[in-house]
C-alpha cells in the first residue's frame, strides 16, 4: 500500500484507529428515565386521588412527585441499597452500644419521608381526603426506595395501638408526629423526633404469635400502663434502632403488648441486645434483626391479657402499607417498561407498535391500575371510619387488598424485567431491586395464609363485614355483563361454610378479583375497564401468564394511558 493511501486511511481515524474499526456506536437505546415527575405523569393516580376525595392537595402531591422523580432522589434509592447496614455490638472502649449504621443515602430518604408527613400528616389532620393524600405520598416515594418505608409505616401505624393507653399516648405520641428526623441514638427526652418499631416475632411461633415464650415480670403492681421488664428472643426485630418498640410478651395474664424504648427514663441503654442482622434477598437499605431482651424496660398497652386486640391496630395499618407498597413497585415496573418500549425498536418497529409485546405492556398496567383502584378505594374508607359500611369495608377489605396485590407482584415484577430484555436483569438498573423486593410484602406482616384466615374470622365474628364488601362490589353491577356474572359466582362461594377454609384463597382470589372490577368499571378509562373483565373475570381467557389478553382490548390506549405522561407529551 502506497504511503497516500495509507495516509487517507489515517486521516479517517481516531486515536490511530481506522475508520473500519469503530465498534461502540450507541444507537437504539432509551435515554435514562428521569426528571419525570410521579404524580402529574400517572393519569390512573391523579384520577384516583380526586375521586377519593383527595384533590385539595393536588398542588402538594405535584411538588413531592417531582422531587420523588428527580435524579438525586433516584440516586438516593440506588446508593441505599448499595451499601447495607452494618451492626457494631461495642464500641472501642468495650461497651456494649448496640447500634447499627446507614448509609446517608438512607438517612436522607428517611429525613424526606418524615419532613412530608409520610408517618402523620393523616393523624395530624384527619378528615376526608387525609389517608388517600398519605397514602399517595407513600406511594410514591416508595416507586424510589422500599426499605425505609418499613420505618416510616411501623411509625406511622403505632399512632392507633398506642391510643389504648391514654397517659403513654399523651408522652409519646407528639414525638411519634413530629415532622423531625433524628437519627442519633439518644434518650428519646433528648430528641424532637423518634421513630417506632415493634417487636413479635419468634422463632418456635411465627405467625402463631400467642405462642411467644417472651415473659414480660411486673416491676410493680402490673397492669396498663404499668412497668414491666421483659426477657426472651426475639426473631424478627425491623428497623431496631427506632426508638421504642411495640412488643409482645407473656404476662401472668396472658400474651400483652408493651411500649418498650431504646433507653431507660434514668438514661442508661435498656437491656436491648441485637444478636445479629437478618441477611435478606430484599428490603436491603433496611435493617431487620434479631433481638434478645434481657430485663428490658418496658409499659403495658392496653389491657392486660389482650396484647394481640392492642397491636393489631397497628398490623392493621402496617398491612394497608403493603398494599400501597407492592402497587408503587408495579407503578414504577409500568413506568420503566413502557418507556423502554416507547423508544426501543426491534425487527423494524418499536416495541410498543408490536403486537404481541402490546399484549404483555397492556396486561401489565391493567394489573397495576387495578391494584391501585382498590388500594385508594380503602384509603377512602379509612378517612370515613364513622361510617360503620366503610369501617366494616376497611376490616375486610385490607385483608383481601393485602393478600391479592402482594402475591400478584413477585410475577408481574419478573415480566417487566422481560420486557426490556437483558438489560433489566443488570444491577445498573432498578428492575433487579423490584424484583427482590417483590415478595416481602406477601409475606411480611402476615403472610397469605394468615390474611385469608383473617378474612374469614372478620366473616363470623364482625356482623356485617361481609354484607358491606359485597354491597361495595355490588355497586358495579350493570356496568358490566361480564362482571355480573362473576359477582354471582362470588357469592356461591360462601354458601360452603364447611370447606371454607380449605378454599379461602380462591374465594379471596374471587373476592378481590370482584372489587377491582367493580372499581374499573364504575371509574377507569373504558379500555382498562374492558381489558380487566375480559381477561380477569371470564374462564374462557383466564390464564396466569401475563400477555394473555383476548383479540379486541384497546392495548394501544392502555399502554398510552399507563406511559409517563413527560413521554407521551
Amino acid at each position: 500500500m502506497g504511503s497516500n493511501a495509507m495516509n487517507d486511511i489515517r486521516s479517517g481515524s481516531r486515536s490511530g484507529e481506522p475508520w473500519w474499526a469503530e465498534t461502540h456506536t450507541v444507537e437504539n437505546m432509551p435515554p435514562p428515565l428521569e426528571n419525570n415527575n410521579l404524580f402529574t405523569g400517572d393519569i390512573a393516580l391523579t384520577e384516583a386521588v380526586n375521586r377519593e376525595g383527595a384533590g385539595w392537595a393536588a398542588e402538594d402531591l405535584t411538588a413531592f412527585g417531582k422531587l420523588a422523580g428527580s435524579p438525586e432522589i433516584v440516586m438516593l434509592g440506588f446508593d441505599a441499597n448499595e451499601n447495607k447496614p452494618r451492626f457494631f455490638s461495642h464500641n472501642p472502649q468495650g461497651e456494649r452500644v448496640d447500634e447499627v449504621r446507614y448509609h446517608p443515602a438512607y438517612h436522607r430518604l428517611m429525613q424526606i419521608a418524615i419532613e412530608h408527613g409520610l408517618h402523620s400528616s393523616h393523624w395530624e389532620h384527619p378528615g376526608p381526603g387525609a389517608h388517600v393524600a398519605r397514602a399517595t405520598r407513600f406511594y410514591l416515594q416508595t416507586q424510589v426506595e422500599a426499605g425505609h418505608g418499613c420505618p416510616v409505616t411501623m411509625t406511622s401505624a403505632v399512632i392507633p395501638a398506642l391510643r389504648h393507653q391514654p397517659a403513654l399516648f399523651e408522652q409519646w405520641a407528639p414525638k411519634i408526629m413530629a415532622r423531625s428526623y433524628d437519627p442519633r441514638n439518644l434518650p428519646h427526652p433528648e430528641k424532637k423526633g423518634v421513630t417506632i418499631g415493634m417487636a413479635m416475632t419468634e422463632k418456635q411461633g411465627g405467625s402463631d404469635v400467642r405462642t411467644n415464650s417472651t415473659v414480660a415480670h411486673p416491676v410493680g403492681q402490673g397492669g396498663p400502663g404499668e412497668a414491666y421488664e421483659l426477657v426472651g428472643h426475639k426473631y424478627f426485630v425491623s428497623a431496631p434502632m427506632s426508638d421504642a418498640f411495640l412488643v409482645l410478651a407473656q404476662s401472668p395474664g396472658g400474651l400483652s403488648c408493651s411500649l418498650m424504648p431504646r433507653w431507660r427514663p434514668d438514661g442508661s441503654k435498656n437491656a436491648i441486645q441485637l444478636q445479629r442482622l437478618k441477611d435478606k434477598m430484599g428490603n436491603v437499605s433496611n435493617a431487620s434483626s434479631e433481638v434478645e431482651l434481657r430485663g428490658a424496660l418496658a409499659w403495658m398497652v392496653g389491657e392486660e391479657g389482650r396484647g394481640v386486640r392492642t397491636i393489631i391496630d397497628m398490623v392493621a395499618m402496617t398491612r394497608f402499607d403493603c398494599m400501597v407498597g407492592s402497587s408503587a413497585g408495579m407503578r414504577q415496573a409500568v413506568a420503566q417498561i413502557t418507556h423502554h418500549c416507547t423508544y426501543r425498536e426491534a425487527f423494524g418497529k418499536h416495541l410498543n407498535d408490536q403486537p404481541l409485546m402490546q399484549n404483555v405492556l397492556a396486561d401489565l398496567a391493567i394489573e397495576q391500575e387495578a391494584a391501585l383502584a382498590l388500594t385508594m378505594r380503602i384509603a377512602r374508607a379509612l378517612d370515613h371510619r364513622d361510617d360503620e359500611a366503610e369501617n366494616l369495608l376497611v376490616r375486610i377489605g385490607t385483608s383481601v387488598g393485602k393478600y391479592w396485590i402482594c402475591k400478584r407482584t413477585p410475577g408481574h415484577a419478573y415480566e417487566a424485567m422481560e420486557c426490556i430484555g437483558g438489560s433489566g436483569v443488570m444491577e445498573e438498573r432498578i428492575m433487579p431491586r423490584l424484583f427482590r423486593e417483590s415478595p416481602v410484602n406477601a409475606i411480611w406482616e402476615g403472610s397469605g395464609n394468615i390474611q385469608c384466615l383473617d378474612m374469614l374470622r372478620a366473616m363470623n365474628r364482625e356482623a356485617g363485614s361481609l354484607d358491606a364488601f359485597i354491597e361495595e362490589v355490588e355497586r358495579g353491577r350493570g356496568g358490566d355483563r361480564r362482571l355480573d356474572r362473576f359477582m354471582d359466582s362470588l357469592a356461591a362461594e360462601f354458601t360452603d361454610t364447611a370447606t371454607i377454609e380449605y378454599r379461602a384463597r380462591q374465594v379471596m382470589e374471587k373476592m378481590a378479583l370482584a372489587l377491582q372490577g367493580s372499581l374499573l368499571v364504575r371509574y377507569a378509562d373504558s379500555a382498562v375497564a374492558d381489558g380487566f373483565c375480559a381477561s380477569r373475570l371470564c374462564d374462557e381467557y383466564a390464564g396466569w401468564l401475563y400477555g394473555s389478553l383476548p383479540v379486541g382490548v384497546d392495548c394501544t390506549a392502555i399502554i398510552r394511558r399507563a406511559t409517563p405522561a413527560s413521554i407521551t407529551g
